[in-house]
């Protein structure tokens, strides 16, 4: 299953990788240079189709969890200054996510959008100290009945050119359900309340609507 973000490169990909096959088979009379055109042609293909995969997930719906919101591998777990939604404390995970990880984002929680907005930016890598605050990015945050408001922050990094946000505000979400998808790259930042039991460790895995990042 593919994530519909994906069709249009998918369609052209896959019309490019067919041509070059018969480019490749009409006018390359070389046979060992052929087959590593065919090869890389079709490695090309596999890779786009891999980025824009989008597997069910059955989600367990829990009000005092916090699931991940994209797959990757969690990259930071510290206090820090949340400056443009709640300008106070917050405790901060993120989740980095490298090419070959499924780049749907999903919401973190049930609730309501309070806040929805998207930043233009730059591409820094997305492990950059500055990336949260100077790439593409955008900041939606979620009111849960139980942990409050929670923020999720989607950034691009070196790679992502196109982050798409689902989040509208003033509208209800469930949890562990499509919220966007980023484009070629990058990170998922969420900033949590004071006292919030993280139920993560740095450089574990996260997978997308199912691990829980933090209980109540």
């Amino acid at each position: 299953m593919f994530h519909k973000e994906g069709g249009k490169i998918i369609l052209i990909s896959t019309t490019l990788t067919v041509a070059f096959l018969l480019l490749a088979d009409t006018f390359i009379a070389t046979i060992w240079l052929q087959k590593t055109v065919e090869i890389l042609v079709l490695l090309f293909l596999i890779i786009i189709l891999q980025f824009f995969r989008n597997p069910v997930r059955n989600v367990a719906i829990n009000d005092n969890h916090i699931i991940a919101p994209v797959d990757g591998k969690v990259v930071v777990i510290e206090e820090v200054f949340e400056g443009e939604y709640f300008k106070d404390k917050r405790m901060q995970v993120s989740i980095f996510m490298s090419p070959i990880n499924v780049h749907v984002t999903r919401y973190p929680v049930n609730g309501l959008v309070k806040f929805s907005k998207y930043h233009p930016g730059k591409f820094l890598v997305a492990w950059h100290p500055k990336a949260s605050e100077e790439n593409e990015r955008t900041t939606i945050v979620v009111e849960n009945k139980v942990f409050g408001e929670i923020l999720y922050r989607q950034i691009a990094g070196a790679l992502a050119k196109r982050i798409v946000n689902y989040a509208e505000e003033g509208t209800q979400v469930v949890q562990g359900t499509d919220a966007g998808f980023i484009k070629f790259g990058s990170r998922v930042d969420l900033f949590l309340p004071l006292g919030t039991e993280i139920n993560v460790k740095l450089n574990q895995k996260a997978v997308g609507g199912k691990t829980i990042i933090a209980i109540k």
